[in-house]
């Protein structure tokens, strides 16, 4: 049975001056799976993530998220980011409120949730990511760890139909990427649409129900997570999996 794409990318092309980021993406992410984009450093991923939320515009091609033109120049931005949750490596919690107020706000200020319900939200979310405990403490006192999975529980908040995820593993100690990625297999495991930038091998071959290779701005090799660390079809993708069984000892 075929599903339902959440996230289509046709053709869409991407520079920043006579840097050419992105050349002629095609891309398409279903509902209900997760959709994990490898690749070395500097190949676009992150950039075709922004450009899916319209925090980068395109200077070509399409982009489509829940049935949303994104590339449309009188774009909805916030209906569009009402429907999308996005997660940076950089946890971009607010310093000055606690981890609940920092769950709490934009429901209450964008949505217009009542205040008792948006606290009953974000407690539930709180419980679910661990942290329940840690509701009224300021996001100095928690580890890095522990402010990402804020972090996810803030954007969780908003009730979004696909989240995004960029790197946000890449910043923290090795013994704390664990806990984050627990938190993500959950989401999956959920059926939450997802779209993951990372460098988490391990879970990319696990976890993801397609996984898209990157390399110079392009999407060189797609499909299932066991057909491509097991027999990938292109010797871009051979090289770099080959790195990575080297520095990660990926078996």
């Amino acid at each position: 049975m075929q599903t339902e794409a959440a996230v289509v990318l046709r053709d869409v092309h991407k520079s920043f001056g006579s840097h050419k980021v992105l050349n002629g993406v095609n891309l398409q992410a279903q509902r209900g799976q997760v959709t994990a984009i490898i690749s070395r450093s500097g190949s676009g991923k992150s950039t075709a993530l922004r450009c899916i939320d319209r925090l980068e515009k395109v200077d070509s091609g399409e982009i489509s998220v829940c049935g949303r033109r994104v590339d449309d120049p009188q774009v909805d931005l916030k209906a569009l980011r009402l429907d999308v949750g996005i997660v940076f490596q950089s946890y971009n919690l607010f310093p000055h409120m606690t981890v609940l107020r920092n769950i709490t706000a934009a429901p209450i200020r964008v949505k217009g949730v009542p205040p008792a319900e948006a606290e009953a939200r974000a407690r539930a979310l709180l419980s679910r990511v661990g942290l329940l405990e840690k509701a009224d403490e300021l996001p100095v006192k928690l580890s890095g760890g522990q402010q990402q999975r804020v972090a996810i529980a803030r954007a969780l908040a908003m009730q979004p139909k696909v989240m995004l995820f960029d790197e946000v593993t890449s910043a923290l100690d090795p013994e704390l990427v664990g806990e984050v990625l627990a938190v993500m297999k959950s989401l999956a495991d959920d059926g939450m649409t997802m779209v993951v930038v990372t460098h988490e091998m391990q879970f990319a071959r696990e976890i993801a129900t397609r996984i898209v290779f990157m390399d110079e701005g392009a999407i060189v090799e797609e499909g299932d997570p066991k057909r491509l660390f097991s027999a990938p079809a292109t010797e871009r993708l051979r090289a770099f999996l080959k790195r990575y069984r080297e520095s990660y000892l990926l078996s």
